[in-house]
């Protein structure tokens, strides 16, 4: 297993830092799983489900063949490609919806609805989302000079820039599209397929959707 940085569930929980492994030639849904747990504990998301003493969910998708299976033991989650062990429960989720759950969970309810709602932890401000997505993307061979970043919302579109040069890159969307998105919560080619408005280039659109798995995957 290849251990990912430890990263605590910050100052008003007050536990013990939960640690997420996962495989290390790990399969995308194994790396979003694993991306996105690191995100709730790291802003301290449910830490009862993720300080449970054992359990084991096999997470499936709802309309392809991938599954995955999260342990949890001794303060650790570790995450692996198939069905790894015998499932304490079942969750079948839809995947380009942050983890909906697609039908009702099967097995012990108190640990699938824990462990649902530890993958779909509440999303940062869209600005953060951005500045971090910026910070983690700037360095990807062939990114635009600069992220323009337009938000709107009831009280009209609000702007904000990050980098400086010639070329730019301009994303509109709504502020829950534009966190999704930077996130990696959400993928942006299925993003432009519900409203999400981008303008740039068709080779900046290529190096921006590597951008988009770059945050969603953690590669």
């Amino acid at each position: 297993m290849a251990e990912s940085p430890t990263i605590s569930p910050g100052l008003v929980a007050q536990r013990a830092p939960v640690r997420i492994e996962i495989d290390d030639d790990a399969t995308p849904l194994v790396r979003l799983l694993g991306r996105t747990l690191r995100d709730a504990v790291r802003i301290g998301h449910v830490p009862d489900i993720l300080d449970r003493g054992t359990g084991t969910v096999v997470v499936r998708s709802h309309n392809t063949p991938q599954v995955a299976t999260v342990m949890l033991r001794d303060g650790a989650i570790t995450v692996t490609g198939g069905v790894s062990a015998p499932a304490d429960a079942t969750l079948v989720v839809d995947l380009e919806a942050r983890f909906a759950p697609a039908q009702a969970p099967d097995g012990d309810a108190e640990l699938a609805d824990g462990t649902l709602r530890a993958l779909r932890p509440p999303l940062p401000s869209w600005r953060e989302a951005a500045e971090r997505f910026w910070a983690v993307t700037r360095g990807i061979r062939g990114i635009p000079d600069v992220l323009v970043a337009v938000a709107q919302g009831p009280d009209g579109p609000q702007e904000a820039r990050f980098g400086s040069g010639p070329t730019a890159y301009r994303m509109v969307g709504t502020v829950d599209a534009l966190a999704g998105v930077f996130t990696g919560a959400d993928y942006l080619l299925t993003s432009l397929d519900t409203g999400l408005r981008v303008q740039g280039t068709l080779s900046q659109l290529s190096v921006m959707t590597a951008a988009s798995w770059k945050v969603r995957f953690d590669v």
